[in-house]
Order: C-alpha cells, then structure tokens, then sequence
C-alpha cells in the first residue's frame, strides 16, 4: 500500500427500513428514505466528472471541479459550498453502503453548481475502466479437475479458458493483470489469497463452472463473501501481521487498536463493493446471454473470505446440465462470457468511482 491509501467510496453496509427505489429522472437510482427522495452522491460525481476526496476519519466529503466546492459530513444537513454555509432539511445519510444526498441538495446545490457536460463532450466510445489492476482466478486445476460434465466437459479447462479470455480483453484496455494460474497447474487456495493480497490490485474475480446432480439445473450466478464471515476478526488478524504504510499517520501504525479499525472499515467497503460488482455483472449478463440469472448470493469460499480486496467468485454455467455443457464447449460462447464480465467490471467501475482516502 502507498501512503494514501485508496480504497473505494462505500462505507458500512447499513440496514435502512422502508427504504423503495424510486425514478430518478436521470441514470442514477434514487432511493425514497423516510419520505424523502435520495441519490448516490458517487453516482452524480460520475454523472458531472466531478472530483471526490472521502476523509475517514472525520465522515467527510469533499466535491471540488472548476475551483467549486463543496464540503458535507454524513448525518449532517449543513453543507459548505463554496464555503458558504448552507441547510438542508434532511440529513446527509448513507444507503445500501454508499453515500446518498437528498434531492433538495442535488437540486439547489449539485445542478446548479455542477452543470452537466456539453453534449458534444460526451463519449461515444465504450467508457474507460476506472481500475489499475485485477486479479483473475481460474478455478481448480493439475490434478483437481473440478466437476465434469456428462460428455467429459472438465471445469478447470473452461475456468482457465475464459480467463485466459477475460486477461487479454483487460490487458488491451490497458488494466493490468495478474493470473493466479496461466497453466493446468494445481494452486492451493492459500497460494491464490497470497497472490490476490500481494498483487496490490482492486479486484479479485474468481471464475468457476457448476455442477448438480439435477441436471436441469442452469444458469449463471456471482458470490461474495457472506455476512456471517466477521470483518472485525479478519481485521484484528491482519492489523497483527500486515503494515497499513500511511508514512503520514504514524499514530495508525504505533497503535493496533487503530490499525484494526481501519482494517474493519477496508472488510467492510470490500464486502459492499463486492455485492455492486456482483449486481453489474448480472444485470449485463441478463442482457448479453441466453442463459438462467439466478442472480447475487453470499457464502463462505475460502478465496472470497481471505483476500483484501473486493472480490466475487463468478459461476459461469452447470457443466451437469446438457445444454450448457454443449455451449461451455464452444470458443464462442467462452468469448461472449469473458466480454460479458469485461462490460460488468467496467459498469461497477464507472458506478463506483475510486477515491483517495486522506491521511492526515
């Protein structure tokens, strides 16, 4: 990690009641909470290219484009703009783990201050991936075959095959990448944890085939690491073992307390962001795939509960089931998967934006 260390912009997933999505009128989701309409501030950032900076710590945000700026504090409704004090009825809150402002903020402050872009400056063009680096884990592999297909289908051939895929569609988009297995080698799961947490990368995608011993059985689905796995003995763990590096806040690497804090807050955006990527990644395969979306599940895979990073683990098909065994086989179908999860990372990363964490 480097002195500031970046992380993305969703703090604690937080349970909210009563809480309905409602139209929003542009691309971005609006939530209704308590009766007052909300939307992601990440989103609107995205939406007008404006400049986010998130101080921890203080709960702070900072929006600056332009030499405008505005400053606001979750679970505050003072705002500064432009350091002009100004009051909102309703609170700044968090949804879903990530920040939201209500519409009275959006209206008043953020349209009026941030104008959209020029319609000429808009991109036609597929958009930029946000992210520097990502780990790619084909499943299985050597002498774990994983499961087989009917017709001798082996998992490990079609995991390593579509990241085979998936690893030169990034590469070409100028992400850098790093392959847990580039071979038909057995990697222990500890070995591919140890390879995810070195790489310094923003994400984790594991890639798995299906099997059932019902063989209707079908279709495509995405994990993250279950709730029930505790963030803060994960974070106690690793505040023993690995440094924070933040040369600026010495008080956070003298002091194991502190570090565990920030390690449990790392656990807990890593999980929310992980349940974004998991959600874009379904929606675009809804739409790009002839296939079953049984959609965004939760559970305790080793790979998924050790990493550091927001990770999913991606179950592209049932080797068990005919039909997708037959399609699994072909080259085309392997290409569609691997674009079709290239389209889901770059949703997620134009959705949500990295920002840089301030030490102070």
């Amino acid at each position: 990690m480097v002195n500031k260390i970046k992380i993305l912009l969703v703090l604690l997933l937080l349970c909210t009641s009563g809480c309905v999505t409602v139209p929003s009128g542009e691309n971005i989701p609006a939530y209704s909470i308590g009766g007052v309409t909300y939307y992601p501030l990440v989103s609107l950032c995205d939406l007008r290219q404006v400049t986010i900076q998130y101080d921890t710590l203080l709960r702070t945000a900072y929006l600056s484009k332009d030499a405008k700026s505005v400053k606001l504090r979750i679970g505050d409704g003072l705002v500064l703009v432009n350091n002009n004090a100004m009051h909102l009825s309703a609170p700044i809150d968090i949804y879903q783990g990530a920040i939201v402002v209500p519409r009275q903020f959006k209206e008043q402050v953020f349209d009026m201050l941030f104008k959209h872009p020029a319609a000429v400056h808009r991109r036609t063009v597929a958009a930029k991936i946000k992210l520097n680096k990502i780990v790619i884990d084909a499943g299985h592999g050597g002498n774990d075959p994983g499961a087989i297909g009917k017709n001798g289908l082996r998992e490990k051939d079609v995991n390593l095959d579509i990241a085979k895929r998936l690893n030169a569609l990034l590469r070409a988009e100028g992400v850098q990448t790093v392959l847990t297995r580039s071979t038909d080698s057995f990697v222990p799961l500890s070995s591919r944890v140890s390879i995810a947490n070195r790489s310094g990368a923003d994400l984790f995608i594991s890639i798995h085939s299906n099997a059932n011993r019902s063989r209707s059985l079908s279709g495509f689905e995405v994990y993250y690491v279950a709730p029930s796995v505790s963030d803060s003995k994960r974070a106690a763990l690793t505040a023993r073992s690995v440094p924070l590096n933040l040369k600026e806040a010495v008080f956070a690497n003298n002091s194991t307390d502190l570090k565990t804090i920030v390690w449990d807050m790392i656990y807990n955006n890593s999980r929310a962001e992980s349940i974004e990527l998991s959600r874009s990644l379904c929606k675009i395969m809804d739409a790009n795939i002839d296939a079953n979306i049984l959609g965004v599940k939760n559970a305790r895979f080793q790979v998924l509960r050790g990493i550091r990073t927001p990770g999913i683990l991606i179950e592209v098909g049932f080797v068990s089931n005919l039909n997708e065994e037959r399609l699994l086989k072909t080259a085309a179908y392997r290409q569609k998967l691997a674009e079709g999860i290239l389209e889901g990372i770059r949703e997620y990363s134009q959705n949500m934006a990295l920002v840089e964490v301030i030490s102070r």
